[in-house]
C-alpha cells in the first residue's frame, strides 16, 4: 500500500496508459450538484473527456447516478421521500432530464449514445446477463458511448439497497473492462476520515480487495447519494474479481478522465491482483441474490478452498432454499459462512436426498444421474 504519495509506481501508469475498455461512474452529488439539479457545467465537461477518449481509440461506458435526485428537483421536493412509489416516480421523472442531459452534451462533441437501464436482476439472470453484455458490445463497436443508470423505476429492492458503485462494477465485470473509474465528491480514500482524524493520510495505490482498506472506508459523506467510501472500496473488490483496476477520484478535478489516462497521480488507484477470469465464473461471481444454499462438512469446505475440487454429494449435510439444475446456489461452511457459489446440477428436492451420499448412489436415489458432483469446479467460484 502506497500512502500519501504523490506518484503512481510505473506498473500501475502503465496499466492506465494502456487501458482500452473503461467504465466511468459518476454519483448524484456530483451530476446533480448535491441535489440543486442537473450541473450542466460537469455533465459538459466528463461528455468533453469521455469523447476525447473516445477519440484516442478506447472503449468508454458511463454508469451515472442522478435519476431520484433530478426527480426531486423537477418535482419540488427538498428531501428525499420514503414511501416506494414516490422514489420510483421521482426515478421516472428525473430519467427523462437526465438521459437528455448526456445525449445532448455527447452529440456537441461529435459522439452517440444509448440509455441503458439495468437492474442486479438482468445481471443475475443468465440469458438478460448475455443479451446485455451483446447490446454493450454492439454499442461498443459501433463507436456509441452507452449511458447506465439503474432501473429504479421499477425494481423495489434496488431502490431499498442498490448503489450505482455496485452497477459499477458489475457492468465492468459485464464487459471484461481494463478499469472501472468512480467520480465521486471526496479526493480518494483516506486512512481515516480526514473530517475527525487529521492524523489522516491519503492512499495513492493498494490492492483491490485488501480487507485493511475496507476498515479504513468511513460511511456516505453526502444527504443526496447512497454510496459511501465503503460501497466504492466493496466495488472495487467486485471488480478486481475480472481483473478490473479501479480508481477512486474526485469528479470536479480538472480533466481528471485525461490526465488519469495518461498515466497521472489522481485519486486512489487499487489494483487488481488477478487475471480477468472466464465470463461464465465472472457471471457466478456477480449473483447477488441465490435461489438457495448447501451447507458442506469441513473436509469438503477445505477441498474446495485449498484443492479447487468439484463439490460432491457426499460433502453436504444440509440444503436450504427452493432452487433448479443450473440456478446459481451459495455453499456455505459449517459455520454457515459463504466459501463459495456455483451452478447446481440438481434441483434442491434432488439434493435434499443426496446428503451425505456418494455418487454412486445417484442413480438409485433419483432414477437418473446428471452428474456425479453436485456443482463441478469449473461451474464454481470461490468467494471466500
Amino acid at each position: 500500500m502506497t500512502a500519501a504519495d504523490s506518484t503512481l509506481s510505473v506498473e500501475g501508469a502503465q496499466l492506465l496508459r494502456s487501458a482500452r475498455r473503461i467504465v466511468v461512474k459518476v454519483g448524484s452529488s456530483l451530476v446533480t450538484n448535491e441535489g440543486r439539479g442537473l450541473d450542466e457545467a460537469a455533465i459538459g465537461h466528463w461528455c468533453r473527456q469521455l469523447a476525447a477518449l473516445a477519440g484516442q481509440g478506447r472503449e468508454v461506458i458511463m454508469v451515472s447516478s442522478g435519476a431520484i435526485a433530478e426527480g426531486m428537483k423537477r418535482l419540488g421536493w427538498a428531501t428525499r421521500p420514503h414511501e416506494l412509489h414516490e422514489l420510483q416516480a421521482a426515478a421516472a421523472v428525473g430519467q427523462m432530464g437526465l438521459a437528455q442531459m448526456y445525449e445532448t452534451k455527447l452529440r456537441e462533441n461529435g459522439l452517440g449514445s444509448a440509455q441503458v437501464l439495468l437492474t442486479h436482476a438482468d445481471l443475475a439472470d443468465r440469458e438478460r446477463y448475455l443479451n446485455a453484455r451483446s447490446t454493450l458490445l454492439t454499442l461498443l463497436g459501433l463507436g456509441v458511448l452507452p449511458v447506465i443508470n439503474e432501473n429504479d423505476t421499477v425494481v423495489n429492492d434496488e431502490i431499498k439497497f442498490g448503489d450505482n458503485d455496485t452497477l459499477g462494477a458489475l457492468v465492468a465485470n459485464l464487459v471484461e473492462a481494463d478499469v472501472l473509474v468512480i467520480l465521486t465528491d471526496q479526493k480518494g480514500l483516506y486512512t481515516a476520515d480526514p473530517r475527525k482524524d487529521p492524523s489522516a493520510t491519503f492512499v495513492r495505490e493498494a490492492r483491490a480487495g485488501d480487507p485493511t482498506l475496507e476498515a479504513m472506508a468511513g460511511g456516505s459523506g453526502s444527504s443526496i447519494g447512497k454510496g459511501g467510501m465503503i460501497t466504492k472500496i466493496l466495488a472495487a473488490r467486485r471488480a478486481a474479481g475480472s481483473g478490473a483496476c479501479t480508481v477512486i477520484a474526485w469528479g470536479r478535478e480538472p480533466d481528471a478522465l485525461l490526465r488519469l489516462f495518461q498515466g497521472e497521480a489522481i485519486g486512489t488507484f487499487l489494483v487488481a491482483p488477478t487475471q480477468k477470469s472466464q465470463a461464465r465464473k465472472r457471471w457466478i461471481a456477480d449473483h447477488l441474490q441465490m435461489r438457495g444454499a448447501v451447507t458442506v462438512d469441513e473436509g469438503a469446505a477445505n477441498r474446495l478452498r485449498e484443492d479447487g475440487k468439484s463439490l460432491l454429494p457426499i460433502g453436504m449435510v444440509a440444503v436450504e432454499g427452493d432452487f433448479s439444475r443450473g440456478d446459481v446456489i451459495a455453499v456455505r461452511d459449517p459455520a454457515g459462512v459463504e466459501i463459495a457459489r456455483g451452478l447446481a446440477n440438481y434441483a434442491s428436492a434432488e439434493a435434499r436426498l443426496l446428503c451425505r451420499k456418494p455418487s454412486t448412489e445417484i442413480e438409485k436415489l433419483l432414477g437418473y444421474v446428471a452428474e456425479p458432483e453436485m456443482i463441478h469446479r469449473t461451474n464454481l467460484v470461490i468467494t471466500r
